[in-house]
């Protein structure tokens, strides 16, 4: 059977469906293609599990600690099948949610393995899609006037290192997980790294966390990072960094997963019930017909143009398959850009600069901008203004005190570079700085917001005081 498209997308995770939405409020008649379940990777596999498993390690750590708070809960304890059970109806009322926005778009939804032909029967130009079945049915064809690539990324693992999804696991394994381990190695401090060492933890395992830069969150700012570290540390995690495992050391026995690693010029092993991989995420665009088109492929991922088109130019590509900031929230920008431009309406693409980053552990941190040395390698001259939960009330109130709010402003234009948070619900806040980036606010403009009181938010105007020594609490 062959179907006739304004627009196919291959791919219904986050960029993927909210493109196919955004399509069909312009009246285009829209398909998607999808090989596993709407919602993909960050629904099924990512943000939304991982943060309902984060919820729950946070209540358990308040339990335990509850008579800070004069209330006596003896006798509590973790139902790890329970917890496991609540993340599963979570994504399963969201993917029901996701079902009933494309019906209610007419978007036509095909679960199978979507691949791009080139030049055919069907079409003289690149992009006719065939979609596959598992079982015996016949091929469908669709043949759109445009197409978008949605892809989406897998968990990467160290070259020579097997992920068997039991012992050695990446993210996926640890979803799927049936109980809760003793103890486990994460290899990798970055972003998914540290939240999956704040859950474990909080879940009473025993963590170590091995990370090859020299700090965790090493994309971050350096004071963040070392906040970061030392919270974690705090609670019982152990962590290496400029720490390198030795993929073919690694082996599995009864005690459990030892992997080797060198640490500061000498030899290390540890020994764990599970071995968590975590370093990065690599574009899923294997077998999905880019070489039969003049799309270009740079570093694994495909290259596009400031609208996400390829070399093809009625082929687009967003999300973590383009690489750049590989996060849910860009990709469905980049999806509604691209369906903008195709569509000829207004189209604005990402911007890093304004974009908000976040790691949901336990503390919170979040940023957008740049950090502070990103600023001075750049050449400016900065100035910064930092306060720190400790001062708030509210943090106080919510037994939640530690982390601060970092300002990064230019010395010479006043102009705000970047905004730094780890606290208490600090990714809920983070969007107050990123509207600032967005309108060019100066650090003063940010301290002269009335915020609430008592509010967590009142440290993000005492730090945009702080820039010029005006802050009041501190």
């Amino acid at each position: 059977m062959a179907e006739k498209y304004d627009l196919v997308i291959l791919g219904a995770g986050t960029g993927g469906y909210v493109a196919a939405i955004r399509a069909a409020q312009l009246g285009l008649t829209t398909a998607v293609v999808e090989a596993s379940e709407l919602g993909g990777t960050c629904l099924h596999r990512g943000c939304i599990p991982s943060k309902a498993l984060l919820r729950s390690a946070e209540v358990y750590k308040t339990v335990k600690q509850s008579e800070e708070f004069g209330v006596k809960t003896e006798g509590s304890s973790l139902d790890f099948s329970a917890v496991m059970k609540r993340k599963d109806g979570i994504v399963s009322k969201l993917h029901q949610g996701v079902q009933g926005l494309m019906k209610k778009g007419k978007i036509d939804v095909y679960k199978g393995f979507g691949r791009i032909l080139g030049p055919s029967i069907f079409s003289p130009t690149p992009g006719t899609i065939s979609v596959e079945y598992e079982d015996e049915r016949e091929n469908d064809m669709l043949i759109p006037a445009n197409v978008i690539i949605a892809t989406g990324s897998r968990p990467r693992t160290l070259p020579g290192l097997k992920l068997d999804e039991t012992n050695v696991i990446s993210s996926n394994g640890a979803l799927k997980l049936s109980s809760l381990p003793a103890s486990i190695t994460i290899v990798g401090g970055g972003v998914i790294g540290v939240e999956w060492a704040s859950m474990f933890v909080d879940f009473g395992t025993d963590v170590t966390v091995i990370e090859y830069a020299d700090r965790i969150l090493p994309t971050e700012d350096l004071d963040v990072s070392k906040e970061m570290k030392k919270a974690l540390e705090k609670r019982g995690v152990t962590i290496y960094t400029n720490a390198a495992v030795k993929p073919e050391s690694v082996q599995i026995s009864d005690d459990g997963v030892t992997a080797s690693f060198e640490h500061d010029g000498e030899e290390n092993s540890v020994t764990s019930e599970k071995l968590l991989v975590s370093v990065g995420r690599e574009a899923s665009i294997q077998n999905i017909g880019v070489e039969n088109t003049d799309i270009v492929v740079e570093n694994g991922t495909i290259k596009v143009n400031k609208h996400y088109q390829t070399k093809e130019s009625h082929i687009y590509a967003i999300g973590d398959c383009i690489g750049g900031m590989q996060l849910a929230h860009v990709a469905s920008h980049e999806g509604i850009a691209a369906v903008n431009h195709l569509a000829g309406a207004e189209a604005h693409g990402v911007d890093p600069d304004t974009t908000p980053r976040c790691t949901y552990s336990y503390p919170e941190a979040a940023a957008v901008g740049m950090t502070e040395e990103q600023a001075k390698g750049a050449g400016f001259e900065v100035k910064i203004g930092k306060f720190p939960f400790s001062s708030i009330g509210k943090a106080l109130v919510h037994g939640d005190s530690e982390g601060f709010v970092k300002f990064v402003s230019d010395k010479k234009t006043d102009d705000l570079l970047g905004v730094h948070m780890i606290g208490p619900h600090v990714t809920d806040m983070i969007s107050e700085a990123a509207l600032a980036k967005l309108l060019d606010a100066a650090s003063w403009e940010v301290g002269a917001v009335i915020h609430p009181h008592p509010s967590l938010s009142e440290a993000v105007g005492e730090a945009a005081l702080a820039v010029e020594g005006k802050q009041i609490h501190g």
